[in-house]
């Protein structure tokens, strides 16, 4: 009976997207797959987790926490890698694979607890332009990591790197032969904000369009992902401006969303930078200023560099500056296209088939040592 994989990964859907779009692509090759995932993702009811083995694991995040909570933290941590290591004795994986952040912790932690491990492949993903915390410290027990994009800070030296960029959702995927049209009489505006919406765009983008000349409110359409507890007042706001709105704080359909954005204006994730590029759609971004080690800036940064976006700090981004810059872009469909190509340029189209090509050769390697 073939060793199945494990796939460790958890969190937000910018740690878990990818992981799913690696678990399809290996699940399409004959493989076993087996997830462990902490208790924020939750077991999956849906998707290609569904119908196999699941394991919850204890642990939570330390970073930016003070000391008592990061004791709590790692102490739950490391339960969570002592009950990953009997599941690891169990399952005798041929592979872990790692995609950042705390929940891909205990799953591997837990693979060098064991003895005699040294056949078992520990690969990391690195979604972001510089090296996560749990990659960092994960990586000194790395056998390969693969980074999304060409240039990626704290990579530690002398371990096997490949490009392979971010996995994408197979709908997203779908977007990458598209073209893109800038606006001609409609304009379509998508705002996202990472789970469940980032208050700064319901704060700021409404009164920003609010500020725009009638002739132009009339012709935008906004699509924005809006927290719940927020919708009625930000809906208040595009009616009061004659703005055509659908306000949701989730959807479903976000290939859809990105075939229709003239523009996106939102966060500068790992996965939302690389969803995108494959979509080929250029984008304001405002990089969440919070970040330990601001791997959003240089996730933007990169991609601006390449001509693929606009980035504005959170401190900068105000009503009056957004107005103003969205004057003078959405009036520009010269500029709108040659960003969408630069985007397009960026992307790394069947990212989790080149993911999913590593993590053989590193198996096989290993079947041949």
């Amino acid at each position: 009976m073939s060793r199945p994989i494990v796939i460790a990964a958890g969190g937000t859907g910018g740690h878990f997207f990818p992981a799913e779009a690696l678990a399809t692509e290996l699940a399409a090759r004959g493989h076993d797959l087996v997830l462990m995932t902490d208790k924020r993702a939750g077991r999956r009811t849906s998707g290609i987790f569904a119908d196999r083995p699941q394991h919850v694991l204890p642990g939570t995040g330390v970073a930016g926490k003070g000391m008592l909570a990061k004791l709590r933290g790692v102490t739950a941590l490391l339960r969570g890698a002592w009950a990953a290591r009997a599941l690891h004795r169990t399952l005798r994986p041929a592979a872990v694979i790692g995609f950042g952040g705390y929940p891909s912790v205990p799953p591997i932690l837990g693979c060098c607890l064991l003895t005699g491990r040294n056949d078992i492949q520990i690969v990391l993903h690195e979604g972001n332009a510089v090296l996560g915390q749990a990659n960092a410290l994960l990586s000194r027990f790395a056998s390969a990591i693969a980074t999304s994009f060409p240039t990626v800070a704290r990579l530690p030296l002398g371990l096997p790197t490949t490009l392979t960029g971010m996995p994408v959702r197979p709908g997203i995927e779908a977007l990458a032969g598209e073209t893109y049209t800038p606006p001609q009489e409609a304009i379509h505006l998508l705002v996202w904000g990472g789970s469940l919406g980032a208050r700064v765009f319901s704060e700021t983008v409404p009164a920003a369009l609010a500020l725009m000349p009638a002739g132009f409110r009339a012709r935008l359409h906004v699509t924005q992902q809006v927290h719940e507890n927020d919708i009625p007042k930000v809906r208040e706001q595009y009616e009061a401006a004659g703005i055509d709105c659908t306000l949701s704080p989730f959807f479903t359909d976000v290939a859809q969303c990105l075939r229709e954005a003239h523009l996106v204006i939102g966060r500068a994730g790992g996965s939302s930078v690389a969803e995108l590029a494959i979509a080929g759609r250029p984008s304001l971004l405002v990089p969440l200023p919070i970040a330990a080690s601001d791997e959003q800036g240089a996730n933007a940064q990169q991609l601006m560099d390449h001509g693929g976006a606009w980035m504005m700090r959170q401190d900068a981004f105000t009503p009056d500056s957004l107005s103003a810059f969205l004057g003078q872009l959405l009036g520009d469909p010269d500029r709108l296209s040659a960003a969408a190509r630069a985007a397009r340029s960026f992307a790394h189209p069947g990212s989790a088939r080149l993911l999913a090509d590593l993590v053989e050769a590193r198996i096989a390697r290993a079947g041949e040592d």
